[in-house]
């Protein structure tokens, strides 16, 4: 298949490669829906997660997402052979072993596989999704052969949350209803139905178990790892050389023609590129990968699956959308792509949400209420309006001159939208000045930031099991006060755009900046406190500190600026991001591995953070005016969309080298923070 752009080099791998089964059950691919869905699995084709499935659809977008369709199971039979394509683990077995007949895979940006069936015979394969619907394309396509070829398709099916397994000992009822395309199946007493359709291929209804499956990711999280799986039919067809045939699964009740859907998700892709006006690869790459996160509410009017808000998925496969994870991702991924209209969506959509001063923290997925459980995401919100405000111009090498000057001008939509939301910011001020939630208000003594009372965890460091805070920061924050004088200055600032009186903020603002420097600096050198409180300040020396120099608006005089540079290179980079801590501290942990206690036990100390590259290296050329050596920094990270999440960038990566991935395969804010730092170094 050819490129959809000269810029974009697809990611490849061979037969040799894919064949090693350790080496291709660890890169796993991803395509989404744009509501909320999704399908993924490995290179090898063995699912070796909950979350793999050919398709997870978002039965109330973005949220409420359910596995109906888990894989196929494919069999060709040519010259008077049987060959199976798939790839399944089992207790102390890999059965069948598919991935030995790979040739090559393609990722063109959709997963294209190629099998060699034999010398003679090469069959592709490629899955796409339908945008905007819950609807799985998988495409067969006849590349070479002397003769026909039998396929044979067995789709494994269930019904479940996608963070569950399902057994054989407690499924759902399922009703089998053939038609003259294929098979509805009408699972349990939600009505849900899940079409499987193949025109061109006979459907010959079975009825049998696949048992104990593996996932064995699941198992090294601790967490449940066997699932049973069940298959209503078979669909059978013969395939002459160069033919094709598409099967869909669907919980839509009508799609789009296969050719006709797969023509535009390469037109959209395509315009993406365009209108990201990207020039390498690696931007390419990033930009692409954007796309997965974005759910645009605007572009769904017309479509049967109606999305509650234009919103940002923090990552796959298991998060929903978080108010701090979509307000930091929004500029990268709505700004560096050319989707301004998107961005001031999200900013009014969320508008509604405000409550007693804050944003929520997250929407759970089983769509239950938004909960309001976090300090930095309101603030973070502030920064979001600031570079919408500015707009595309403002990502460019000369970003800090520009941002920390009011918006040259605005048009009449912006000037309408910050006419409307102005109310909402200064309430929001307001409230942290008397108080909100969980005891976050300004201190008047000093004009920072409190926020937080034992046992909770209002930082973007979270983690927590039951009462017990892994990481407790209860204080002032050092990021939450560089956000909160940030946000003072963003405020102030507005108000004189829309001729209000801004006196009161720019006096917060003013004894906010010098109370941020007298408290926070340390007279070792090195660098920031991380957080300060009435009568303690705790040195540990953590990323959070970069937020000082990265923020437009520093609370830092620039003579400060080299020495927390410094600290930050020399205890926390890597090639792929910043760690949480310092190694030199006994309460560092180098690997994130083991139970769900462990591993959120390492989650903030040592762990590293991709998302916190971008930050450190747009504050590198702040500090060093070095276009060439902030990139630099950037290459651990290229070569990282081919190692876990094909074509994005993983959550985490431990904090002792090799810096393995970790977490989830694509996170919102590790490709958004990269791509803006590539883009306004890159202009």
């Amino acid at each position: 298949m050819q490129s959809i752009d000269r810029s974009l080099k697809p990611i490849t791998f061979n037969g040799d490669q894919l064949r090693d089964y350790d080496f291709s059950s660890h890169r796993e691919w991803l395509i989404t829906n744009g509501v909320g869905g999704f399908a993924s699995s490995t290179l090898s084709g063995s699912n070796t997660r909950r979350y793999h499935a050919l398709l997870v659809a978002s039965l109330k977008p973005p949220l409420e997402r359910v596995t109906f369709l888990s894989k196929l199971e494919e069999t060709v039979m040519a010259e008077g052979a049987v060959y199976e394509l798939s790839s399944n683990q089992y207790p102390g077995v890999i059965h069948p072993q598919g991935h030995l007949l790979l040739d090559h895979f393609t990722h063109t940006p959709t997963p294209q596989f190629t099998y060699r069936i034999s010398t003679d015979i090469l069959l592709q394969k490629t899955i796409w999704m339908e945008y905007g619907g819950n609807t799985v394309y998988v495409k067969y396509k006849l590349l070479q052969s002397n003769s026909p070829i039998q396929l044979n398709l067995a789709p494994l099916i269930c019904r479940k949350s996608y963070h569950q397994e399902m057994r054989r000992d407690s499924p759902p009822p399922f009703h089998l209803f053939p038609n003259d395309s294929g098979l509805s199946v009408q699972l349990d007493e939600t009505q849900d139905r899940l079409r499987l359709s193949a025109r061109e291929m006979r459907c010959e209804p079975v009825d049998y178990w696949h048992m104990n499956i593996e996932h064995m990711r699941e198992r090294e999280r601790g967490m449940d790892w066997l699932e049973d799986l069940y298959c209503p039919a078979h669909f059978v067809c013969e395939l002459d050389e160069h033919e094709e045939i598409t099967f869909v699964a669907s919980t839509d009740d009508e799609w789009s023609d296969p050719s006709e859907s797969y023509r535009q998700i390469l037109s959209r892709q395509k315009t993406l590129l365009d209108r990201s006006s990207v020039n390498d690869p690696f931007l390419s790459k990033l930009v692409l990968s954007s796309d997965c996160f974005l759910m645009d509410r605007e572009s769904h009017a017309k479509s049967s699956l109606t999305l509650k808000r234009s919103t940002i998925l923090a990552g796959y496969h298991w998060f929903s959308d978080w108010s701090r994870d979509t307000m930091i991702s929004m500029p990268g991924i709505c700004l560096c792509t050319g989707r301004e209209h998107i961005a001031r969506d999200i900013i009014l959509s969320y508008a509604n949400y405000i409550d007693q001063g804050m944003l929520p923290n997250r929407f759970p997925d089983s769509g239950t209420g938004a909960e309001y459980n976090n300090v930095d995401g309101t603030l973070w919100y502030f920064q979001a309006i600031w570079e919408y405000l500015h707009g595309y111009d403002a990502l460019c090498p000369n970003y800090y001159e520009i941002i920390t000057l009011p918006p040259a001008h605005l048009d009449g939509g912006k000037m309408e939208m910050l006419r409307t939301i102005i109310p909402k910011l200064t309430d929001i001020i307001d409230w942290h000045v008397r108080g909100a939630r969980y005891d976050i208000h300004m201190d008047p003594s000093d004009h920072l930031l409190w926020a937080g009372n034992p046992g909770t965890q209002l930082t973007w460091m979270d983690a927590k099991i039951g009462d017990n805070a892994f990481t407790p920061r209860v204080g002032k924050p050092v990021e939450v006060n560089a956000l909160w004088c940030n946000a003072l200055h963003i405020i102030a600032e507005l108000l004189k755009i829309c001729d209000m009186d801004c006196r009161a903020y720019e006096e917060m603002a003013r004894q906010a900046l010098h109370s941020f420097s007298l408290s926070y600096v340390r007279p070792d050198h090195l660098g920031l406190y991380d957080v300060i409180g009435n009568d303690f300040t705790d040195d540990s020396i953590r990323p959070n500190q970069i937020f000082a120099v990265s923020l437009p608006f520093s609370p830092l005089a620039r003579s400060q600026w080299t020495d927390l540079l410094l600290t930050v290179r020399d205890h926390l980079l890597t090639p792929v991001g910043l760690r949480t801590l310092s190694p030199h501290d006994p309460a560092y942990k180098g690997y994130y591995s083991g139970s769900a206690w462990e591993r959120d036990g390492a989650y903030h100390q040592g762990t590293v953070w991709p998302w916190l590259l971008g930050h450190y290296v747009l504050a590198h050329y702040r500090v060093h005016s070095d276009i060439s050596g902030a990139e630099s920094l950037l290459v651990g990270l290229e070569r990282h969309m081919e190692e876990a999440g094909i074509g994005s960038i993983s959550e985490i990566f431990d904090g002792d080298s090799p810096h393995a991935p970790q977490g989830a395969i694509a996170q919102a804010w590790s490709v958004a923070e990269i791509l803006r730092a590539k883009t306004i170094l890159g202009r």
